[in-house]
């Protein structure tokens, strides 16, 4: 099995940082092209038709956020690796689709349980905001930290997949996020930005409200599920159809979600078509939900770890031991990462293939001594 994820910290413009970044880990980026630059080549693309992929994308980044272009071409120099197998890291859920999508196939999903819990429910009355990443096992083996210093906003600390800019993290301002796949009837109909660049933009925004606007606003090319918190005490779970978003919010001081619809209006609105590729994820943030409301009001982050240790109907369970792909291909799912955040404290912690590894690195980022001005009471 893979060591621990390693942490990077990067500073100053954006392709200065990119530069940094691209040095600190070439081989482990080199690691992700390889694992969906095959992908798509067991597809029948070869690298030309793999950058015409991704260069469908390159107009979304530009308008949503030039700089994020710079920063990926940073990587790419900083890294020796092409800028389009940079971007292909970054936009690989929506290339992967795309791909697949023109050789009428069916996608394999990421799949994930987040969960959020108040502090009224809390033994500490902090907020707890923490995730099951499930996908590809071999991810395991290219998951980093990026601890990312700013000038012109707060800082981030975000766990990624090397290349990437973001996947989850928090900010130097309470702020955290996770995600979790969706699907509906809408998807790639048209073509939006990047889910990692939402949520990087996000985790940089100066104030709460402005996080929530970037998810709400963004225009996506695929469903997607978000889960914001404030570590000063609010939580939302925007469920993501690529042109509506769907509000939800806690229930008994708690947001649990898997990978299935739950908001009423938009299992009226929508099709789920994603229900043959998780069918258990009707069952995951039940199983969630059920452990951690028997502790309510003396929760810690050991109660949502043991709950996203939970190993009902392995090994399609909460944390899924590495079994065959059920897409068919040559590979292994599993929850690649189990992370854990008390965002009030800039405390992350996160394990491997927790189903099969139970040992966790802690990461810190500094807070703003002042970050309770941008608290949601």
């Amino acid at each position: 099995m893979s060591g621990l994820f390693p942490c990077f910290e990067i500073s100053g413009s954006p392709f200065e940082r990119g530069v940094q970044y691209g040095r600190a880990c070439p081989q482990i980026i080199a690691r992700s092209i390889e694992i969906y630059g095959r992908q798509l080549l067991d597809m029948g693309y070869d690298w030309v038709g793999i950058k015409r992929l991704v260069n469908q994308f390159k107009p979304q980044i530009e308008a949503f956020e030039p700089l994020y272009l710079e920063e990926m071409r940073g990587i790419a120099q900083g890294s020796g690796h092409d800028f389009e197998a940079i971007i292909l890291i970054n936009a690989r859920t929506e290339i992967i689709h795309l791909g697949r999508r023109n050789q009428r196939d069916t996608p394999e999903l990421d799949g994930c349980t987040g969960a959020i819990v108040l502090p009224e429910a809390t033994l500490e009355n902090e907020l707890l905001h923490g995730q099951n990443w499930d996908w590809r096992a071999e991810c395991a083996e290219t998951g980093i930290v990026l601890r990312i210093r700013r000038d012109d906003g707060p800082d981030l600390l975000t766990f990624t997949e090397a290349g990437g800019l973001a996947r989850v993290g928090l900010n130097s301002i309470g702020t955290a996020i996770t995600g979790n796949n969706l699907e509906s009837d809408r998807d790639y109909q048209s073509l939006g930005v990047p889910l990692p660049l939402i949520r990087r933009k996000a985790l940089e925004a100066n104030h709460f409200a402005l996080a929530m606007k970037t998810v709400a606003v963004t225009a996506k090319s695929g469903s997607n599920n978000m889960m914001l918190s404030h570590a000063g005490g609010f939580a939302i779970n925007y469920e993501c159809a690529p042109d509506e978003v769907f509000p939800l919010y806690a229930v008994d001081d708690l947001v649990v979600h898997a990978n299935h619809w739950r908001s009423q209006v938009a299992q009226i609105k929508l099709k789920n078509t994603g229900i043959g590729g998780a069918p258990e994820s009707f069952y995951r943030d039940i199983r969630v939900e059920k452990l951690l409301k028997k502790h309510h009001g003396s929760l810690t982050l050991e109660h949502v770890k043991a709950a996203f240790f939970d190993d009902f109907g392995t090994p399609f369970a909460v944390c899924r031991p590495p079994r065959p792909s059920s897409s068919g291909e040559d590979n292994l799912s599993a929850t690649v990462a189990m992370i854990l955040m008390r965002p009030a404290s800039g405390f992350m912690e996160i394990a491997p293939l927790p189903a099969i590894n139970r040992q966790f690195a802690q990461y810190r980022l500094e807070m703003e001594t002042d970050y309770a001005r941008y608290a949601v009471w």
